[in-house]
């Protein structure tokens, strides 16, 4: 086994570096203790801890829960929990060194046991690890220091898998004898990051504070983090004019706000640390309900959404429109599939011959339609929709509900229609895209699976081969036969890959100093008042 050298893996492009590497040194102010950020998210989590993953969780778990590495700027892993790591020449063991005397919030050790256990629970019950984690036989803990995966095949996206994020080390202690995803600890984390859990105030925020003990003293700089709920797009430019929030992401004011908002003297803007996520706006079909199991009636919904004038009209085209499931950005696994254009002609006849005529109000059929409650312009997307397909005769209702209601209705009751989801395609196709279309991975109960229950076996043959192909030519040609085919198949309709960036202000600093932005962990973030 040696020590793993800078090699491209093919996920997304980003080298896998060898820890212990000498890191360029440039002369940066010096940061300042104290202080209290205030970060803003559109949706409240059903859970703060990632274990339970959900999309809001996945700004807020990080700080309190670390992973094994983590992953600068330029894509290159370095040590967190662990402080080196090798893989061996098969590829099918990763062995990784634990931090001495690591301990949790509560004041136990982390050993190599907690290790073991989190990965295993993950590989079962998360809707990333039951992916990325699936060729995992075990994991060998030879000392409370060592952890050992092995693997019954290569997974080129596994080291990328393993921050955070995705691969939250949770405490054995506190979970071994429960379900992972349900535990009352996932609502009141106990990890070894920078900040700790204080309080949550359901429908308003949480709090973290300072942890005193961080491993990597004197980090973190700031004493406490605030991280708000706010679901209106107005209220959160009216927070960031007062100063009522000092931070937020992934297009945190509405797009025809963001100029005069940046016009604001003490407000800057980031487009960094969103390489890795990649977010596609997409539209689900519930397959197993009629008429949405007939191809005719999918492609003809596709035909009747002129989808370029939804990204200009709704987010003034800060974005592009993407019919594949795999966005642009994610370079060289993306292609460009066949579209179905805006064709209202088109859209009617494949619905006649689907024999959904339309009655004597002009109305085919009814739905209803679900949409995440992610902000304003969501709402307007599902307005969009409601107009655009009431033009071929579908009567939409919309609904609009929490992000928990949403998760339970679309991922557990599987109660919907058609829905709209967005998700992140993240670093590589295994990681962000094959938990939507493999048949495996229909698994009521897990968010952002495979919630249209969609099965193709040589979809399913792709995607199994793509994620343990090491050559990436040929991972690229399975991507590009699985785009093909699910883009004739029609589980969803791809939509859009938005521009995404954070708003801050000038006081804040260092708050994207690794590829997962402001899902970091904020050990590194201070907040400087001699800033100009």
């Amino acid at each position: 086994m040696a020590e793993i050298t800078r090699r491209t893996f093919g996920f997304g492009g980003a080298a896998a570096g060898a820890s212990g590497l000498l890191w360029p040194q440039v002369a940066l102010p010096t940061p300042i203790s104290g202080g209290v950020l205030k970060m803003v998210i559109p949706s409240e989590p059903i859970a703060l801890s990632a274990v339970a993953f959900s999309g809001p969780s996945r700004l807020i778990s990080p700080k309190i829960l670390e992973g094994l590495i983590a992953f600068d700027l330029a894509g290159n892993p370095k040590p967190q929990l662990a402080t080196s790591w090798r893989i061996s020449d098969d590829r099918k063991t990763y062995e990784f060194k634990l931090r001495p005397n690591l301990r949790w919030h509560d004041g136990k050790p982390l050993t190599s046991s907690d290790v073991a256990y989190s990965i295993s629970s993950l590989r079962k019950v998360h809707p990333y690890g039951s992916a990325t984690l699936v060729n995992v036989v075990g994991v060998d803990t030879p000392d409370e220091l060592t952890a050992i995966i092995r693997l019954s095949a290569p997974a080129p996206a596994l080291l990328g898998a393993l921050r955070a994020e995705f691969s939250p080390i949770f405490p054995r202690h506190l979970y071994e004898g429960t379900d992972p995803r349900t535990n009352p600890v996932n609502n009141a984390p106990i990890g070894t990051g920078p900040f700790k859990f204080l309080d949550w105030e359901r429908g308003s925020h949480v709090t973290l504070i300072r942890n005193p003990d961080y491993w990597d003293h004197p980090k973190p700089y700031i004493d406490r983090l605030i991280i708000k709920f706010i679901g209106d797009g107005s209220a959160r430019v009216a927070a960031f004019e007062t100063g009522d929030v000092d931070i937020g992401g992934g297009n945190p004011v509405p797009p025809n706000e963001f100029d005069r908002v940046l016009q604001l003297p003490e407000l800057r803007s980031d487009a960094r640390g969103y390489a890795w996520l990649g977010f596609l706006t997409q539209l689900l079909f519930n397959l197993d309900r009629h008429p949405f199991n007939i191809l005719a009636v999918r492609q003809a919904i596709a035909h009747a959404i002129d989808v370029p004038r939804m990204l200009n009209i709704i987010w003034y085209g800060r974005g592009v429109v993407s019919n594949s499931p795999i966005v642009p950005d994610l370079k060289p696994f993306h292609v460009d599939v066949p579209a179905h254009p805006y064709d209202l002609m088109r859209a009617n006849a494949l619905l006649d011959s689907a024999g959904l005529p339309r009655g004597g109000d002009g109305i085919r059929f009814r739905l209803a339609f679900d949409y995440l409650p992610y902000g304003d312009e969501y709402r307007q997307l599902a307005q969009y929709i409601r107009a655009s397909l009431s033009r071929v005769g579908i009567e939409v209702s919309i609904r609009s509900q929490d992000f928990g209601a949403y998760v339970r209705r679309i991922y557990t009751e599987r109660d919907f229609d058609f829905a709209h989801i967005t998700v992140a395609n993240d670093y590589d196709p295994t990681v962000g895209v094959q938990k939507l279309f493999w048949s495996k991975m229909f698994r009521p109960g897990i968010p952002f699976s495979n919630g249209a229950h969609y099965t193709n076996p040589r979809v399913d043959e792709l995607l199994e081969a793509a994620s343990t192909e090491i050559d990436i030519n040929k991972r690229v040609a399975q991507y590009r036969e699985f785009q093909l085919i699910v883009s004739q198949d029609l589980p969803h309709i791809n939509l859009l890959s938005l521009t995404n960036y954070t708003i801050y202000h000038r006081k804040v600093r260092n708050h994207t100093v690794t590829v997962e932005g402001l899902a970091g962990n904020f050990a590194d973030v201070y907040i400087d008042p001699r800033a100009t």
